[in-house]
C-alpha cells in the first residue's frame, strides 16, 4: 500500500508540472543527470546518450521508458563531450569539442563503429579539426566565438554550430563543415546566424531530419527549425522560431522522426533531468 502511495505522489507531481509545448516521456536515471547529447539510430531500439565533461566516458543506450539498457565504455577521456551524431551505416560520433576558453588545439570527433555498440568497451577513431579562421588560441573576450556544443552528420560531412562567449553576442553561431573521414582537417566556415544577445540564446545542440529537409537548433529560449535551404547552407532558407515556455537547461536534441523531436535537459535545483518530445 505504501509503494502504491509513493507512485501516486510521483505521478501527481509530474502531471502537475507545466512543460509548455513539450510532452514529457520519462525522467532519466541519476547516471544521466548531465546529458549533453542524444541520438536515435535506424534499426536500434535504444535512444543513445552521453554526459558532459566531468562524467565517465560512457555511451548509454536508453529504452523509451528511461531505463539504461546498454553501457559502452569509450576508451577516450571525456574531455568535453557535447553532442552526438550518426551516419547512414549506424556508426555513432561523439563531438569532443567543448572549448569554453577558446584555447583547445585538440578538437575532435570520436567515431564509434556500429559493431562496437554491442560491446562493453569500444575503441574509437579520431577525426581532428581546427577552425579555419581561428589564429589566436587565447583570444580576447570580444573574439571568443570558437566554443561549440552542436553538430550533425550529413552527406559525408559533419556540420558544427559554434557557441559564442562574447558578451551581448551570445546568440551568434557560425556553421562549419568538416569532412567525415579520419585525419586532421580545417573546419570550413559556411554561414552565420544570430539568435539573440543573452545567455539563453546559446546554441546547445543540433540535428537534421532523416529526409534532410529540416535542421533543428536548440537553445534555452527556443528551437530553430530551418527548411528550404540551398545545398548545405542551412541558414539560407526559412527559419521557424519555437519559443520555449518551459525553461530548463536543455542541452540535447535529435529527430525521433521527420516531424517529431526528442529533447532532454540537465538535472538542476530539483528540475529537469527528463526526456521530452515535441511535435513540429
Amino acid at each position: 500500500m505504501k509503494k502504491i502511495s509513493v507512485l501516486f505522489c510521483v505521478f501527481l507531481f509530474v502531471s502537475c508540472q507545466n512543460f509548455g509545448q513539450l510532452n514529457m516521456v520519462t525522467d532519466l536515471p541519476k547516471d544521466l543527470k548531465e546529458v549533453s547529447g542524444i541520438e536515435t539510430l535506424q534499426g536500434s531500439k535504444y535512444i543513445w546518450m552521453i554526459n558532459d565533461s566531468g562524467n565517465r566516458p560512457k555511451l548509454y543506450g536508453i529504452s523509451k521508458k528511461g531505463k539504461i539498457k546498454k553501457e559502452v565504455f569509450i576508451e577516450k577521456k571525456n574531455k568535453d563531450w557535447e553532442d552526438l551524431a550518426s551516419d547512414e551505416k549506424g556508426n555513432i560520433y561523439i563531438g569532443d569539442f567543448g572549448n569554453n576558453e577558446n584555447e583547445r588545439k585538440n578538437l575532435r570527433i570520436l567515431k564509434v563503429d556500429k559493431s562496437d555498440l554491442s560491446k562493453k568497451v569500444a575503441k574509437v577513431k579520431k577525426i581532428e579539426f581546427e577552425y579555419e579562421n581561428q589564429d589566436d588560441y587565447s583570444p580576447k573576450k570580444k573574439k571568443m566565438f570558437f566554443d561549440a556544443e552542436s553538430f550533425f552528420y550529413y552527406n559525408n560531412n559533419f556540420y558544427i554550430f559554434t557557441k559564442s562567449r562574447v558578451e551581448k553576442k551570445y546568440g551568434k553561431t557560425s556553421l562549419y563543415r568538416v569532412p567525415a573521414k579520419l585525419g586532421h582537417h580545417k573546419a570550413k566556415l559556411i554561414a552565420k546566424f544570430d539568435n539573440g544577445n543573452k545567455h539563453d540564446s546559446w546554441i546547445t545542440s543540433a540535428d537534421i531530419s532523416n529526409d534532410g529537409k529540416k535542421v533543428a537548433l536548440l537553445s534555452q529560449k527556443n528551437i530553430l527549425i530551418f527548411t528550404d535551404f540551398q545545398n548545405d547552407n542551412f541558414f539560407s532558407g526559412k527559419v521557424r522560431k519555437i519559443e520555449l515556455t518551459h525553461r530548463t537547461q536543455k542541452e540535447a536534441v535529435c529527430f525521433k522522426n521527420n516531424d517529431t523531436l526528442f529533447l532532454s535537459d540537465e538535472k538542476s535545483n530539483g528540475e529537469g533531468g527528463n526526456l521530452y518530445t515535441l511535435k513540429l
